[in-house]
């Protein structure tokens, strides 16, 4: 739900109202895009020696874009994000059928934005025709750029930074600042404090439940071991997140989203 409003300029060019719900479908092209990356990891590595590239760490792994290695990769990450592109459409078609049988008209879900992570793109810059790859990250573009949509061009793109099933999820503004500073860059979410083994030991899911539902929170989710994975504990503070990105330019806080339901699939 949203709960406070920063920017009320943005808001009223993004849709959002206080009091008003919102649906945020964070969701990707789970197995296919873990498949795509291991399996081009493992070429690129093979590869590295004959393009000429010493990289400082042992778990880096990167290819020219124009050579085969390189092409072949973009084409299936491509494939990758088609996917997941149509998963969060379908998803969100379900989601918009739910809310018209039980409110009717009033029921209407209007998409905000749909945009991805953990991506490359082909992108215009200061320096020239780039290929950025945001990894844990999420473009952040401003007012002026020629690829923010029309509606949007006086306050920026959507920025949309999730917290965690238990904490305030954000949706910010990109600046036009972000581009010299970024590449027009931002964080896609609070980011992990433990990974997913450690938070399943840090707690069971049925106490990650329980938590939840004492906050008032409504929680689906068929496994406690994924619950337990996304744990509120087991990713940063998302305030501090979010005020470190707006002081530092890259985005600018919009709107502040409280949680009343979370699905975990």
């Amino acid at each position: 739900m949203v709960e406070t409003i920063y920017d009320q300029t943005a808001a009223e060019a993004f849709g959002l109202v206080p009091g008003r719900l919102t649906l945020l479908i964070h969701t990707g092209s789970r197995g296919l895009g873990h498949q795509v990356c291991t399996d081009h990891v493992r070429q690129m590595d093979r590869a590295m020696a004959r393009h000429g590239i010493v990289l400082p760490d042992r778990e880096l792994a990167c290819a020219p874009l124009d050579s085969p290695e390189g092409q072949h990769y973009f084409a299936a990450m491509c494939a990758a994000a088609n996917f997941a592109w149509a998963n969060r459409q379908l998803i969100a078609e379900a989601a918009r059928r739910v809310f018209q049988r039980h409110l009717g008209t009033s029921g209407k879900l209007t998409l905000l934005y749909d945009v991805a992570h953990n991506l490359a793109k082909i992108e215009q810059h200061a320096h020239g025709k780039l290929c950025v790859h945001r990894k844990g990250a999420t473009r952040a573009f401003g007012p002026s750029h020629p690829e923010t949509p029309p509606r949007y061009r006086g306050v920026g793109q959507p920025v949309i930074i999730p917290g965690s099933m238990g904490t305030a999820s954000y949706v910010l503004a990109g600046t036009d600042e972000a581009m010299h500073l970024s590449y027009g860059s931002t964080c896609h979410g609070a980011g992990r404090a433990l990974s997913r083994a450690a938070a399943r030991r840090a707690a069971r899911g049925q106490e990650v439940r329980r938590s939840l539902e004492s906050s008032g929170i409504v929680v689906r989710c068929g496994s406690p071991g994924e619950l337990a994975e996304e744990a509120p504990h087991a990713y940063k503070d998302v305030e501090r997140v979010v005020d470190v990105v707006d002081a530092a330019g890259l985005a600018r806080k919009v709107a502040r989203l409280r949680p009343l339901g979370v699905v975990k699939g």
